[in-house]
């Protein structure tokens, strides 16, 4: 099955390819790998998904978040491969940052939201390694930020 039947499938609605804000490309292809900007946490009706996980929002709202993120990327990698997400081989790793309190522990549990959402796309072709990061702020405020590497054909 392709990548875009599998989304199809899933009904999944991936949101525009954001340009990027800053003096950064949102993705670079070098040999046969492409690199995704980090992605911030924005739900679908365009608006940030901003807060601190364990004080202002859940560990499950922070998977959501997460989820969002991964919908980003994806919608970064179709653009990048010209809409053809057949063109991807691999996802190589993403790394997941989460806006957190100092004594929050779950990171691995809310970037499974960005993980599990690849996974369901991509199968094994999706499965990745990963960090998943704490910090004490992310760009404007949101919960959660996570970018890729993908493996080109």
């Amino acid at each position: 099955m392709s990548f875009q039947k599998k989304i199809d499938e899933l009904k999944i609605k991936l949101p525009e390819a954001k340009p990027p804000v800053g003096s950064y490309v949102a993705t670079k292809i070098t040999g046969n790998l492409l690199f995704i900007s980090g992605q911030i946490s924005m739900a679908e009706n365009g608006e940030l998904i901003k807060g601190k996980i364990g004080k202002d929002l859940s560990t499950e709202q922070g998977y959501d978040a997460a989820k969002r993120c991964g919908l980003s990327i994806v919608a970064q990698a179709k653009v990048a491969c010209n809409g053809d997400l057949s063109k991807i081989k691999s996802c190589i790793k993403l790394t997941g940052f989460v806006n957190s309190t100092e004594d929050f522990t779950e990171q691995p549990k809310v970037i499974n939201g960005a993980s599990d959402l690849i996974a369901s796309i991509f199968g094994d072709v999706g499965m990745h390694t990963r960090a998943a990061v704490s910090t004490n702020s992310l760009p404007l405020g949101v919960s959660v930020e996570v970018d890729a590497i993908f493996e080109l054909n």
